[in-house]
């Protein structure tokens, strides 16, 4: 499954405007969507999570303007890849202040990942960040 959608300029860091924060609420309902039809609701919770945390980051953090989620099963892997088409630095999970109010979500994507056998990482260029959960507990 592919899944392609523009996002409103502004610069990295900046609150998005609500059109940009509903598309992430319809790439959670397409993944859900999407993987329940192919009989894989034990990992949609997981994989919905994760979508919506690496969407939220590409949009509020990459300045780009088109979004690209991939969603591909192979050899019992569900492998989530968040393009924003923005080369720079590569995110890193980092553990926030306890007071912070944002900042936690690459760490839940490492502990998901890690929870279901799997990886997370960036691709060399900082355009892509990916997620793979094992689907040998489904």
């Amino acid at each position: 499954m592919e899944e392609r959608f523009p996002i409103t300029a502004h610069s990295p860091g900046e609150r998005p405007p609500p059109v940009d924060e509903s598309r992430v609420r319809a790439m959670r309902l397409v993944t859900r969507e999407r993987l329940t039809s192919r009989g894989l609701t034990c990992v949609a919770d997981d994989a919905t999570l994760v979508v919506s945390e690496l969407i939220t980051n590409a949009i509020v953090h990459s300045g780009g303007r088109q979004i690209r989620l991939t969603l591909d099963v192979r050899d019992g892997v569900l492998r989530i890849r968040v393009h924003d088409g923005v080369p720079g630095p590569r995110p890193t999970a980092q553990c926030p202040e306890d007071d912070a109010e944002n900042g936690r979500g690459l760490v839940l994507v490492q502990e998901i990942a890690r929870s279901r056998q799997g990886a997370w990482g960036v691709s060399d260029d900082g355009a892509t960040t990916w997620c793979e959960l094992s689907l040998v507990a489904c």
